[in-house]
């Protein structure tokens, strides 16, 4: 019989993966290329919070100590960036990354 901890944290993989698989077949927002906000480079933004993504699905749930702080500075990046973004299509992008990202975290955090 499998551990409930293993079925949720599969089920987190998998829902964290799908969502992935969403980010990665969406358009960057060709407006938000060279965009800043208050020193928040977006495309940087996007990358950081795509390798945490990518790392945590593909190490099974598990993120090491550094990865882990990126991934929360990407949050609190996230969050303050989102509501700056005008374009709806950009805010849409983000918004799902956001969305993994937090997934991510509260994964993480419920360890």
């Amino acid at each position: 019989m499998q551990d409930y901890g293993q079925v949720i944290r599969s089920e987190q993989i998998q829902n964290a993966a799908h969502l992935w698989q969403e980010h990665r077949d969406a358009e960057f927002p060709a407006n938000l290329r060279g965009v800043e906000f208050e020193g928040i480079d977006m495309v940087l933004l996007d990358a950081d919070t795509a390798g945490c993504a990518y790392t945590w699905i593909n190490n099974g749930g598990t993120l090491d100590p550094q990865r882990r702080r990126i991934l929360q500075t990407c949050v609190e990046d996230l969050d303050w960036a989102i509501p700056q973004i005008s374009d709806p299509s950009g805010h849409r992008y983000y918004q799902r990354l956001r969305q993994l990202a937090l997934l991510i975290s509260d994964a993480l955090n419920a360890k």
